[in-house]
């Protein structure tokens, strides 16, 4: 099932309630051969939807930011609560709709602060927001966990007049707990899916933001990554992801695996929504020494990069011992280095990484040292209700409710 049949009859269920019909009723209306559309809202076609057509819609007065939040909690308990359950919401935000009203009368009265100026985006469930959700990780041990901070990406977006729709499941602890641990699952949010294929893989650590923005449950998301944890849920979801260079993107509020590779990120469904969203990120942080690099680097709007000749004379190199584990995905790399030649990029083929056997081992023993030292520093930091304030205490934690957080690890 590819993800606009998963949508569209997804859908169905939600229609229904709108409309008042029976199912039986909605299924003989819905010609042979046809699929049900998305639920529109005012007309408006919601099904992968962008930022700018959304802000084109709110300033022609087609709906508002309050519509268009009602429309994707509505969507979230048809799509990921019930139905296919994709499970990528983690926690809704109780104050979504207050805050799209307070946007939709700032509209009215002074205009929107920018692209971002009611758009519902949803944050993975380790990025601090100082209201009334939780900051979990994923994790029972920090269940009753609130920040009393926001993190820096998630003020960035406050001012930018985003509306924070929620938190995203994740591989628990960004998928740092085990050599063995599954992709998508946490001890408090359950086993994501992947709406392409429910039984599949959403990849992680990001899983929960990913599966998100692939099944239509907000117009964009951020992730967090140290190793692939952005750009693997990407690829398996079928969105775009980016991966911020350290330093761009500020680390503050997040909670950690190691200082040396730690970002966030946006995850969109086209490129310039996530250039749209980078440029809200990006910024000096005095919480964040690393961000001070970024101060002749950052931009508002990283859209004005973009470029569909952008490849052309860029040269890139093939590594070729990384091909040979599926013919199917050999396949897929093949078109897509066809695809990078027609758009004029220099395709140098084969440039062999011969350090690449020594790379995991070496970043292993980085991260295993950030790791412990990182999380107690954010760990001491927390309201002083929270017990467990170390990595001993979160182990100690675990093996007393084995049951709810290691059935997959024992």
């Amino acid at each position: 099932m590819d993800r606009r049949d998963f949508l569209t009859l997804s859908a169905l269920g939600g229609a229904l309630a709108l409309s008042g019909c029976r199912a039986d009723e909605a299924t003989e209306a819905v010609p042979p051969g046809r699929r049900p559309r998305p639920v529109p809202v005012r007309d408006f076609e919601l099904s992968e939807v962008t930022i700018d057509a959304l802000q084109e819609g709110m300033e022609a007065g087609r709906f508002t930011a309050g519509d268009v939040v009602q429309h994707y909690l509505d969507w979230i308990a048809d799509v990921d609560r019930q139905g296919p359950a994709v499970n990528a919401v983690i926690e809704l935000n109780p104050e979504a709709l207050e805050i799209a009203a307070a946007l939709d009368e700032e509209r009215r009265a002074s205009g929107p602060r920018g692209p971002l100026h009611g758009i519902p985006v949803l944050l993975k469930d380790n990025i601090d927001t100082a209201d009334r959700m939780h900051t979990t990780a994923g994790s029972l041990a920090l269940a009753d966990h609130v920040a009393r901070q926001d993190a820096f990406v998630a003020q960035r977006l406050r001012e930018a007049g985003a509306v924070i729709l929620g938190k995203t499941n994740l591989s628990e602890w960004a998928n740092f707990r085990s050599t063995r641990s599954s992709s998508g699952w946490s001890g408090r949010g359950g086993q994501t899916r992947n709406p392409y294929a429910l039984d599949r893989n959403p990849c992680g650590s990001s899983s929960g933001s990913g599966a998100a923005v692939a099944a239509n449950l907000c117009v964009a998301a951020l992730g967090t990554e140290t190793d692939g944890s952005i750009v693997c849920p990407s690829n398996a979801n079928g969105i775009v992801g980016i991966k911020p260079t350290l330093g761009l993107v500020s680390r503050a509020g997040i909670i950690p695996i190691a200082h040396s590779q730690d970002t966030a990120g946006p995850m969109a469904r086209t490129v310039t929504d996530a250039a749209i969203v980078l440029g809200a990120l990006a910024g000096v942080d005095p919480r964040d020494p690393a961000t001070e690099a970024a101060r002749e680097h950052a931009h508002v709007d990283y859209t004005a990069f973009l470029d569909p000749d952008g490849l052309r004379g860029a040269r890139i190199g093939v590594a070729r011992n990384y091909f040979g584990f599926h013919d199917r995905v050999d396949r897929l790399m093949e078109a897509a280095i066809t695809t990078l030649r027609q758009g004029g990029a220099e395709v140098i083929d084969d440039v062999p990484i011969e350090t690449a056997g020594q790379f995991g081992g070496d970043e292993y023993q980085v991260l295993l040292y950030e790791f412990k030292h990182d999380l107690n520093a954010y760990l001491a930091g927390i309201e002083p209700s929270i017990p467990y304030r170390t990595l001993e205490d979160l182990i100690r934690f675990n093996e007393e409710h084995a049951a709810e957080e290691m059935p997959y690890f024992g």
